[in-house]
């Protein structure tokens, strides 16, 4: 009775935080507060950036960044007014910071918060390559992904809570086994495919906002290239990570990038 009652009470709290995706209408789990989420993202941010060597407003750089970011906050207002969302970014503190480090990446926090480091350049080559990832970074938080992605940490240690209480009884081998079948099965058959399916999201909602600022969405083809081919390790098989494939990701693009032109780019 106890597994039973367990079970239902964890099914009803997550069909009650569900919440809908702003612009897809995907429905996702939301169990954490989006102001919890925004306080805690603005005081990581600024930890960072306050230790780190962020560069001049001065820097060329720095004021690409910046011009692209404020061209795609532009964008991203202008699309959620059009579609009765306007709301969602009622608490966004947009910000654009650039940091002199050789490391390829960049990240938008929950509420708009926007950091590309300097390594990240030579491969986007120019500033149409930056606003796919601009774009693409943005619309994680545009869509809750944080959120979503704490959430499901949260589901996941919640049935683990369930799961060890009904093995309590059981000799304690048994109770490794299952547990750790557990975690390798909630991985592979739950967190793995949302984080995925999360960045295809996130390529597709990039391309919508980059389009209407003004950039041209075919550029994200050779720019993902130049990005497959910067990753010198080892390749990781498409199941057991969180990110699209290279080959995935270029496919949905090619058939994504025609029909997002035609309806959102214009010069």
């Amino acid at each position: 009775m106890k597994k039973i009652t367990g079970f239902l009470l964890l099914s009803l709290f997550v069909i009650s935080a569900c919440k809908t995706v702003p612009v897809t209408g995907r429905k996702q789990l939301n169990l954490v507060p989006d102001f919890m989420i925004r306080e805690m993202a603005f005081t990581q941010y600024d930890s960072v950036v306050r230790a780190s060597p962020t560069l001049s407003q001065y820097d060329s750089r720095a004021q690409m960044v910046t011009r692209v970011g404020n061209r795609i906050q532009q964008a991203v207002e202008t699309y959620m007014q059009q579609n009765n969302m306007s709301k969602d970014l009622k608490n966004f503190k947009w910000e654009f910071n650039t940091i002199q480090e050789n490391i390829i990446n960049a990240w938008c926090m929950p509420g708009g918060k926007v950091v590309v480091y300097t390594g990240l350049l030579p491969i986007t080559q120019n500033e149409t390559a930056l606003a796919v990832v601009m774009g693409h970074e943005i619309a994680h938080a545009i869509a809750r992904h944080g959120n979503e992605r704490m959430s499901q940490a949260l589901l996941v240690g919640m049935g683990g809570m369930i799961l060890e209480e009904a093995l309590k009884n059981k000799k304690q081998e048994t109770q490794l086994i299952f547990l750790g079948l557990y975690v390798v099965g909630s991985n592979l058959a739950y967190s793995l495919p949302n984080s995925r399916m999360q960045e295809s999201e996130a390529d597709k909602l990039g391309l919508i906002f980059m389009s209407m600022a003004g950039y041209n969405p075919e550029e994200a083809i050779p720019f993902w290239q130049r990005m497959a081919a910067a990753n010198t390790g080892g390749k990781v098989p498409e199941f057991l990570s969180t990110h699209p494939s290279n080959e995935t990701r270029l496919s949905k693009l090619s058939v994504l990038i025609p029909e997002i032109k035609n309806k959102y780019y214009y010069k």
